[in-house]
């Protein structure tokens, strides 16, 4: 009578290969990807606003905001958050204040640059965007 024997060495190596699983399953992570949410606004976006400029010119600058609040239209919230897989969170929030449907002042992480600093900071790229649009054919 084998079968005794052969169950009492099954149920040994089915012990040891679960304690040993548990050690090597600990050192195996899943791979986690970087999540990015919200508006990305940096030093070179925001150091081409002007005071006075209007709601659209800043919208082209900054993008549309991520958050408009219906209570108070004279503040638009640019919120950025960034969690990598492994290791410590980004979140950036830059705040655009207007009076009169003019840009006031900018408050946040990312601040605008002054009079003087701006003379040090490097001049930003042009962007713009030609669309050629041709007239409609007359129909005959």
């Amino acid at each position: 009578m084998q079968s005794p024997t052969f169950l009492t060495v099954l149920a040994v190596v089915g012990l040891l290969a679960g304690c040993s699983f548990d050690k090597l399953a600990s050192g195996i992570q899943p791979y986690r990807i970087d999540v990015r949410q919200g508006n990305y606004v940096d030093q070179e976006m925001v150091s081409q606003l002007k005071k006075g400029m209007t709601r659209d010119q800043v919208r082209f600058v900054l993008g549309t905001p991520l958050v408009v609040d219906p209570f108070r239209t004279d503040r638009w919230d640019y919120v950025y958050l960034f969690r990598p897989g492994r290791g410590e969170g980004l979140k950036r929030t830059v705040s655009v204040f207007f009076v009169a449907d003019r840009l006031d002042h900018v408050d946040g992480d990312v601040a605008a640059a002054t009079d003087g600093a701006s003379e040090a900071a490097p001049q930003p790229v042009e962007r713009s965007r030609v669309i050629e649009i041709s007239a409609p054919e007359e129909k005959k």
